[in-house]
């Protein structure tokens, strides 16, 4: 059944990349390309896409008309089980699927500059907004996106995809920014290009992502010879929607293998497609791959996974015992597998993802340290043994032992504290303790109390934190974008002035008086604007007035056709639209 629910409460620990949308920013001209593009993608998209995509407009809080307001939208998808949240353009991987995985839609409030109207990198809101939501009203594809989110943000990455990320993000905000210097973009292209060549290992995060990507943001479904639209990044694009229909591109039955063995680049059209039978169909995928993932195999496969990343993640033992830390050291025995783990740096150990008392960051600010395994000769797993049989090894509080592990790990102390959980052992505290590995210390007494986290093995490896309420709680906040009002340019003005007559249309005779104030100045001074033009003949049009004044916009506009080469197709698009 359908989850019926208020606006999403958002995570604490996501909170900090929530802004506040500032609608005043928006210009008349980022309205007009909002509606152009909105136009655009509903007459094509009403008979191309998903069929749950023209109501899902209506019933996520999005108009045609004019851009919406977020909190708006988060009270419209309330009955979806679903919440929207603004943030601040790019945000990590893990973070935007972590936001998903809540029932969250992350917006960027941003909107592309009219000379990126078809297409822009960067996120923006068309993309976020009128691309993602729509289809959120599916009952099966928001099951897969949200599954989608829970396994996506465990996904660990590697220390260069880290790195790729934030040149990927500067780079396309610079692209945007329209105020960035040849030489600037060169740099940040450079760079990025830089960084992808280091990337030669084809991460677990890596192949999610593509199978987001190819889903999400761009799938089709039905069949290769009749498919539909319901990825964001085709239903958000003028361009790219239109195209992904057509001959020039390749159409594949989804297969999970192919779709994550098939890399995408986000700067430029897509040239293949893929195209799943139903969402059951990639719900199931998305399963099948969260198999194979560290966070559901373990072992020293997926510690060395987590070692490559040199982020954020968490190390689940055999007892449950859960650490989070940065994996810094693995010591393996001559088999090759892991018998001594170390993190650094703040570090915490939770139980069932709530973090254990007196076992946050600050008792574990310099990083974790403990052993893997079972003990000598005894076969049963140390989380296993009772207290009787813990008293029979010598093992109690107060008393000093030691515990000589099969992998030859030395532990000698004195027990203070023994943590249980349903009925596992967890953790024991030592004082005066000292770790041993043959002639190496890898604990010594003056270091302070060591805690022994239990476990024979580590079944479970994953990107983020257990309690990622409270890992990330002393975490800097996205800092908010200053509200700069800026004085609308004449242009502006212009394109303001004829979104007030479009809504007051009522006095024929102010109106057209008006309209041609407007077209006067637009013809002396602004001769290579198209799209002000396709506005004022749309209301002409509708209006029947000044056919002379249509006409000559019209051939204004076959001369504002040779000026880009994406002109003419826009202004061709615009002028059949102005019709209706």
């Amino acid at each position: 059944m359908r989850e019926i629910t208020a606006a999403r409460k958002i995570p604490r620990h996501l909170q900090k990349y929530v802004v506040d949308q500032q609608y005043e920013k928006y210009t008349p001209i980022d309205q007009a390309v909002w509606r152009y593009v909105m136009r655009q993608n509903h007459h094509f998209m009403k008979e191309s896409a998903h069929p749950a995509y023209t109501g899902g407009l209506r019933s996520s809080g999005i108009a045609i008309e004019k851009i919406p307001n977020v909190n708006e939208m988060n009270e419209a998808l309330a009955p979806f089980g679903w919440g929207a949240a603004n943030i601040d353009g790019f945000i990590p991987g893990v973070v935007f699927f972590d936001f998903q995985a809540h029932g969250i839609l992350p917006i960027a409030s941003d909107i592309r500059k009219l000379e990126n109207i078809q297409y822009t990198p960067a996120p923006d809101i068309i993309h976020e907004a009128a691309g993602h939501a729509p289809i959120l009203g599916e009952e099966k594809f928001s099951e897969y996106v949200k599954l989608f989110g829970k396994i996506g943000s465990k996904a660990l990455a590697t220390k260069e995809e880290h790195e790729l990320f934030e040149a990927i993000r500067t780079y396309s905000n610079l692209l945007e920014s329209g105020y960035a210097t040849k030489a600037e973009l060169e740099e940040a292209k450079a760079t990025f290009e830089e960084k992808q060549k280091a990337v030669t290992e084809l991460s677990e995060a890596e192949q999610i992502s593509r199978l987001y990507w190819w889903t999400v943001e761009y799938g089709l479904i039905g069949t290769v010879h009749n498919p539909k639209i319901y990825g964001a990044g085709l239903l958000s694009s003028v361009a790219e929607g239109r195209n992904s229909l057509s001959q020039n591109v390749v159409k594949h039955s989804f297969d999970l293998q192919h779709v994550i063995e098939t890399s995408f680049d986000i700067t430029k059209p897509q040239p293949q497609l893929f195209v799943c039978e139903s969402f059951d169909q990639l719900i199931e995928a998305v399963k099948e791959f969260a198999s194979t993932m560290a966070l559901n195999v373990g072992g020293t496969e997926s510690l060395e996974k987590a070692l490559r990343s040199n982020h954020t993640a968490t190390f689940e033992y055999s007892s449950g015992l859960q650490l989070t830390g940065t994996l810094s050291t693995i010591i393996k025995d001559v088999n090759g597998e892991a018998i001594y783990m170390k993190t650094e740096g703040p570090s915490a150990l939770a139980f069932e993802n709530i973090e254990l008392k007196g076992h946050g960051k600050k008792t574990h600010h310099d990083g974790f340290g403990s052993p893997i395994g079972k003990l000598k000769n005894i076969d049963t797993p140390v989380e296993d043994l009772t207290n009787g049989e813990l008293h029979t090894l010598g093992i109690e509080i107060g008393e000093q032992c030691s515990l000589h592990f099969d992998s030859g790990v030395q532990v000698s102390g004195i027990p203070n504290k023994i943590i249980r959980k349903n009925g596992k052992l967890i953790l024991i505290s030592f004082t005066n303790c000292k770790v041993l590995l043959n002639e190496e210390t890898l604990f010594h007494p003056n270091w302070g109390t060591f805690d022994m986290a239990v476990g024979k093995s580590i079944t479970s490896v994953f990107a983020g934190a257990a309690d990622s309420e409270q890992f990330f709680s002393d975490l800097e906040e996205v800092k908010q974008k200053p509200l700069v009002i800026k004085e609308l340019t004449p242009l502006e003005q212009l394109y303001g002035k004829v979104r007030n007559l479009r809504d007051n249309e009522d006095n024929l005779n102010s109106l057209q008086d008006e309209l041609l104030e407007v077209i006067e100045i637009l013809s002396n001074e602004y001769q290579q604007d198209w799209l002000l033009r396709i506005e004022i003949i749309e209301l002409l049009i509708k209006q029947n007035l000044l056919p002379e004044k249509q006409e000559m916009l019209k051939n204004e506009l076959e001369e504002i056709k040779h000026i880009h080469e994406e002109f003419p197709i826009l202004i061709q698009r615009g002028l059949v639209l102005a019709k209706y």
